[in-house]
């Protein structure tokens, strides 16, 4: 039986194993196999990585063994009688959220949030390996001119045009806050930025990821961690006529990110809720931040089934948005330990990793970036 090597968590503790393992076949008639050309690493898969309180609940040790990751550039070379609209040799990208078209949600047009919804590297095995599994109906296809290392990354690239957009895209000459540096606040400045908000006013905290978010278009900037609440609304005010923001991403799920974002917001603005709180439910200011002015939260949990996907994909190709500063590090999949380690890391020395199955895929994506 033909083998390939993944990155497998093994056991309910810090960790992972690079072992051999069968190349999978399609579990199911409509599901196809891939042959994985860059997959990066995503904020999950440090939960799993390090098997926090999330990934056991979420998880459990009874799913293990289970290969990790679930964002994916790869080529299609094996398809299941059922499947019609991906062909062998189609280059994909992964929407990680299976959905049920059974479903309510689904049917009503928001398939990335159904209650029977699965994710890929969660639920099933994902993606950090030389092949994987997934269904041809969250099977998206590439533009060839996208390179694997920015093709891998469309699924977080997604979630962030989703909470700049919103539901509608109107978001052309509007003031924005964006809070946070992890790689999804950076990616929705670039988003911002070339979908036409005016102003983008960013919050971080590590020195290395506020210099990327000015790259990505970052208009104003002000560090979390040096200023106080009062501080970072009073900024805000001075630069928005005293009105506040039409647009506020709470991209970090802290309390006072949370805070900051309610007070932040103008009446009848917009409030996106990104960020994960590390514990919930979490207090909120609900008369001042909500009724009283006529705020509109917009929750956001994976991206907009195929909407984002097609407008990251046209902003990609047409070289309009270029999230390149986003992906600082890149590592062969042998090498997996160094990219969680730079995951890890604090004070953040990082913000994208992204892993190679091949060597000379590797070597390909190193001289794009000059440094081969």
């Amino acid at each position: 039986m033909a083998t390939m090597k993944a990155v497998v968590k093994t056991k309910p503790e810090l960790g992972a194993e690079l072992l051999d393992k069968p190349i999978p076949k399609p579990p199911e008639a409509d599901w196809l196999v891939v042959k994985v050309r860059a997959t990066s690493i995503c904020g999950t898969d440090v939960h799993i990585y390090k098997w926090d309180p999330w990934s056991a609940e979420r998880i459990g040790e009874k799913a293990l063994p289970q290969v990790l990751g679930h964002e994916v550039a790869g080529e299609v070379v094996e398809v299941g009688p059922f499947c019609q609209r991906i062909k062998g040799g189609d280059y994909i990208s992964a929407e990680t959220h299976i959905y049920d078209p059974g479903d309510l949600t689904a049917m009503l047009g928001s398939p990335h949030v159904g209650m029977h919804m699965k994710i890929v590297g969660v639920d099933y095995d994902g993606c950090f390996a030389e092949y994987f599994t997934l269904p041809e109906k969250v099977c998206w296809v590439n533009d060839k001119s996208i390179p694997p290392e920015v093709a891998c990354i469309q699924e977080p690239l997604g979630n962030a045009a989703y909470a700049v957009l919103g539901e509608n895209a109107d978001v052309a000459g509007k003031t924005m806050v964006i809070t946070g540096d992890g790689p999804i606040s950076l990616f929705a400045i670039g988003v911002a930025r070339v979908c036409g908000v005016a102003k983008i006013i960013h919050f971080g905290k590590y020195d290395l990821n506020m210099e990327i978010a000015r790259k990505m278009g970052a208009d104003l900037q002000m560090y979390t961690n040096k200023t106080s609440p009062k501080e970072r609304l009073e900024f805000v005010l001075d630069h928005t006529g005293g009105n506040g923001v039409d647009i506020a991403l709470e991209m970090v799920g802290s309390q006072d990110s949370v805070n900051d974002c309610f007070a932040m917001v103008r009446k009848a603005g917009r409030l996106t809720a990104f960020g994960i709180a590390a514990e919930s439910p979490l207090p909120i200011d609900y008369n001042n931040g909500i009724v009283f002015k006529g705020c509109q939260i917009h929750g956001i949990n994976g991206r907009k089934i195929f909407d984002t996907w097609y407008r990251n994909c046209n902003l990609l190709a047409a070289g309009r948005l270029d999230p390149s500063p986003v992906i600082t590090n890149l590592f062969t999949l042998a090498d997996f330990k160094a990219g969680f380690d730079k995951m890890i890391e604090r004070p953040r020395k990082s913000a994208k990793v992204v892993l190679f199955p091949d060597e000379q895929e590797y070597r390909a994506a190193l001289k794009r970036r000059g440094e081969g």
